[in-house]
């Protein structure tokens, strides 16, 4: 795949690593306007370094735009006469429709929205999809790209500020779940360092339970609770204190703040 990433700075630069470590690429033009923030890249074979977006647009396919939003306008206007009908473009722009980009380039270009969150630093990341309707023709090169960094999957447009809130506000979420586990594991006599591995690695096992297995969460649950068990007494005593109903309100809330702050933008 001819790719360039249109703006690399920590979005960008994790895309590239996943790319480059999968051997997803036929040459990566990697845009920034200052190179030497994007150094580490220099010497990757078909790897290729430049200021200029309308080079990387020229010599590319695909096109990865993860630049700031107040930017992505003018970059925009700024290419859109290199555009193509090869050309396939991703936008990793927060907030910024399909119905915006298409009036600046065309609805007859191949326009998608990626969603990825911080995991992807790690290729692990749950990235969410959509396109306009041309782009739906190419959106299995998303998924390619994404799958090779985490998890994709395709959802309607205007779920993407509720999948913000679920994959990248999530990842906060689970942070602090796991921070909690991690504060009681000292209580209970481990030191700081064992604790975080045990929460971490429990925290991993059990997703990894759902993904592999399948499963409902409460089929796992099940697993490990018996009458009258250590399981259930906690469990019980969590919710009792809020666990779901908190986690839940919480993620609402944050939706809500999310649709406030596009009002405010329009």
């Amino acid at each position: 795949m001819k790719i360039a990433i249109i703006g690399t700075g920590n979005l960008g630069k994790s895309i590239a690593k996943g790319l480059i470590n999968n051997n997803a690429i036929t040459t990566l033009y990697l845009t920034k306007r200052n190179l030497e923030e994007i150094q580490d890249f220099e010497g990757y074979k078909n790897v290729y370094l430049t200021t200029d977006n309308i080079e990387a647009v020229k010599q590319s396919d695909i096109l990865i735009f993860a630049v700031q939003p107040e930017h992505f306008e003018t970059i925009l206007n700024d290419i859109k006469a290199e555009l193509t009908e090869k050309h396939v473009i991703i936008s990793t722009v927060t907030g910024f429709l399909i119905p915006k980009i298409e009036a600046i380039v065309g609805i007859d270009k191949f326009i998608i929205r990626a969603m990825p969150n911080t995991a992807i630093a790690v290729g692990k990341s749950m990235t969410c999809l959509c396109s306009n309707e041309r782009g739906k023709k190419r959106v299995k090169i998303a998924e390619a790209i994404f799958n090779r960094l985490g998890h994709s999957i395709n959802i309607p447009e205007n779920q993407m500020q509720a999948a913000t809130v679920v994959c990248a506000s999530g990842v906060a979420f689970w942070m602090r779940l796991i921070r909690a586990t991690t504060q009681a594991a000292i209580q209970l006599g481990f030191d700081a360092k064992e604790a975080q591995e045990l929460a971490m690695y429990t925290s991993e096992g059990a997703a990894s339970l759902l993904i592999e297995n399948g499963n409902h969460p409460e089929e796992e649950i099940d697993r490990v609770t018996t009458p009258k068990g250590c399981t259930i007494e906690g469990l019980n005593e969590m919710e009792h204190k809020g666990l779901s109903s908190s986690l839940i309100q919480g993620m609402i809330t944050s939706f809500n703040k999310i649709n406030s702050i596009k009002e405010d933008q329009i």
